[in-house]
């Protein structure tokens, strides 16, 4: 999934708290670089491409993202496809493409919350064929144990970047529980 990364960060966390932690700290990178100030008023939004298998946490890692931008509570799209949230700033759009055949996503409309104010958050990602190339975060988890997670992070484009980069110096830098289960991963 992942189209010539400007930066890759590999984590792993060993716990559903961990898990949340990281979304958490993604939800604040993400709102320090690219969701504030003049950035907040243009177009286009930022997205997060999340892949993995089934039961690997891509929803509890949206939970940790939503909880870092106010939205209390976050439910699975799986039967609705598209949840949104509003938050004091803008529209997180959640949405879960596992029901759906390779190509169907296009239906859907969500290169539109790319037009707005807007974060979107798109689980199952590989069967939206026509995802974006810039502004995107591209996660992909990987259980390795029974409560053990790899992530891959990476960004395409300067804002994702940007909060790529904060996401790294907020793991470097301690800012998230270590009590949690949370390891940077160097190649």
């Amino acid at each position: 999934m992942t189209r010539n990364p400007r930066e890759t960060l590999r984590l792993r966390t060993s716990s559903e708290e961990a898990t949340l932690a990281l979304g958490q700290a993604l939800g604040a990178a993400l709102m320090e670089a690219t969701l504030t100030g003049a950035a907040k008023e243009s177009a286009p939004g930022m997205t997060v491409l999340l892949s993995g298998d089934l039961g690997t946490g891509k929803t509890t890692l949206v939970r940790g993202i939503g909880g870092a931008l106010g939205v209390t509570r976050v439910r699975s799209p799986s039967f609705t496809l598209i949840n949104e949230y509003q938050t004091a700033d803008f529209l997180i759009a959640h949405a879960d493409l596992y029901r759906l055949e390779p190509g169907e996503a296009e239906d859907l409309g969500l290169e539109e919350y790319r037009e707005a104010p807007c974060l979107l958050l798109v689980e199952w990602a590989e069967r939206w064929t026509g995802s974006p190339e810039s502004g995107v975060f591209n996660v992909f988890i990987e259980s390795v144990g029974e409560n053990e997670r790899a992530f891959e992070i990476s960004s395409l484009g300067g804002a994702a970047g940007s909060a790529l980069q904060k996401l790294r110096e907020a793991v470097e830098g301690g800012e998230i529980d270590s009590g949690v289960g949370l390891q940077l991963a160097f190649d």
